[in-house]
């Protein structure tokens, strides 16, 4: 496992690609936690490892405690402030440069995409800067 930064990826090397989708919340122990921009699933955030790894089973043991305590974390927070009736999990990453991260997207009965796969950015609704801030206030007090 590589603990440097990959200057090609935007969670390493944070740019106007992740200023585009995502605010940072915080951080946790072993993760960064975002709020996506993109709010179709409100309260979707995202849980990145700190440093450039591509898989879990990269990372120290520790670290994959860590990892995963993390995302309970940040699902219990968005839970406690969005109260979704499910929360869907995504680890993708296979575009260049892949980066260990994990999409929280809260799910809403009888609301978009309840019962399929959620779209990774369907760019619809999206908050004003005020709405941002009381969200990502409220995830974390919850935090």
């Amino acid at each position: 496992m590589t603990m440097e930064k990959d200057k090609a990826c935007m969670y390493c090397n944070p740019d106007e690609r992740q200023a585009g989708l995502m605010f940072k919340v915080t951080d946790l122990s072993v993760t960064e936690l975002f709020f996506f921009k993109e709010q179709s699933h409100p309260g979707r955030c995202i849980v990145a490892y700190k440093h450039h790894a591509k898989e879990i089973f990269d990372l120290p043991v520790e670290d994959q405690t860590a990892f995963i305590a993390d995302i309970a974390r940040a699902a219990q927070a968005i839970q406690t402030v969005f109260n979704p009736d499910k929360i869907n999990y995504g680890a993708f990453g296979d575009r260049n440069p892949s980066h260990l991260h994990m999409h929280l997207v809260p799910k809403y009965e009888d609301q978009f995409e309840w019962g399929s796969v959620f779209a990774m950015n369907p760019q619809q609704v999206y908050l004003t800067d005020a709405e941002y801030s009381e969200a990502i206030d409220k995830l974390k007090r919850a935090l």
